[in-house]
C-alpha cells in the first residue's frame, strides 16, 4: 500500500495573495504597516496564529488575537478569490488515484477553510482525509495529524509526506515518512533541502514519477 499525504498551502494550491489579502485587511484597521506577496511567502507555514504574530511590527504583537480575527473575518468570504490549484496537480492527483495510492491532506491551514478549498477545487479527487489546524490538535511539524490520517490504515504502508517548506520536511521526518519538496510553493530549494528532503520534485509531474517509480 502507498498513501501520499499532501500539504496544501503552496503545495496543492497557490493561496498566498487570498491570504496576504486577508492579514492586510486586517493591519489596515489595526493602523498597522502591510507587506508584499512575497514577505507573507515567508509568515505562512505554521499556522493562522503564527502567521498574524509574524506580519504584526514588533511593537503591536500583543494584537495579534485582534488580528487574527480581522483575519478570519475576511479570509471566510475570500479565500478563493484568487486561490488556484497549481498547474499539473489534479493530473498528479488522478495518477496516483488510479494506481490506487491512498491521498489525504495534512496541513497547518485552519481545518473548516482547508476542506472548504479543497471541495471547491478538486470535487471530484478522493481524499480519505482532509485535516488542517484545530484546537483539538497540535500544528505540524508535530506528529499528531499525521498518525490521524493513518489510524486505521495497514502497517504495510509506504507513506510520502508532500509539501513546499521545512515544516513539511520536518513532519515527515517526525513521524518516518518518506519526504518531498515541492520547488513551485513559497519557501524554495535551498530551504527544503536544508530541512533534509528525500526528494525534490521540480514539476509537478514528478511527484506520480517519484511515488511509482
Amino acid at each position: 500500500m502507498i498513501t501520499a499525504i499532501f500539504d496544501l498551502d503552496g503545495t496543492i494550491a497557490d493561496t498566498i495573495e487570498d491570504l496576504a489579502d486577508a492579514v492586510n485587511y486586517g493591519l489596515r484597521q489595526l493602523d498597522c504597516p502591510e507587506h508584499d506577496i512575497e514577505s507573507y511567502k515567508q509568515f505562512v507555514g505554521n499556522g493562522a496564529m503564527k502567521l498574524c504574530i509574524r506580519a504584526l511590527p514588533d511593537d503591536k504583537k500583543d494584537m495579534a488575537e485582534t488580528l487574527l480575527n480581522l483575519f478570519h473575518k475576511y479570509y471566510d468570504v475570500h479565500y478563493l478569490d484568487k486561490t488556484r490549484v497549481y498547474e499539473g496537480i489534479k493530473d498528479v492527483l488522478y495518477t496516483l488515484s488510479a494506481e490506487d495510492v491512498t491521498l489525504a491532506v495534512a496541513t497547518n491551514k485552519p481545518q473548516d477553510v482547508a476542506r472548504k478549498v479543497v471541495e471547491k477545487l478538486l470535487p471530484d479527487v478522493n481524499f480519505t482525509k482532509v485535516l488542517g489546524g484545530c484546537d483539538e490538535r497540535p500544528k505540524k511539524p508535530d506528529s499528531t495529524i499525521i498518525k490521524e490520517i493513518l489510524c486505521g490504515l495497514p502497517e504495510d504502508n509506504t507513506v510520502y509526506m508532500i509539501g513546499d517548506s521545512n515544516v513539511d520536511i520536518q513532519t515527515a521526518k517526525n513521524c518516518g515518512l518518506i519526504s518531498i519538496g515541492c520547488l513551485w510553493g513559497f519557501r524554495g530549494k535551498d530551504e527544503l533541502l536544508s530541512a533534509g528532503a528525500d526528494f525534490i520534485a521540480e514539476k509537478t509531474e514528478d511527484i506520480s514519477k517519484i511515488i511509482l517509480r
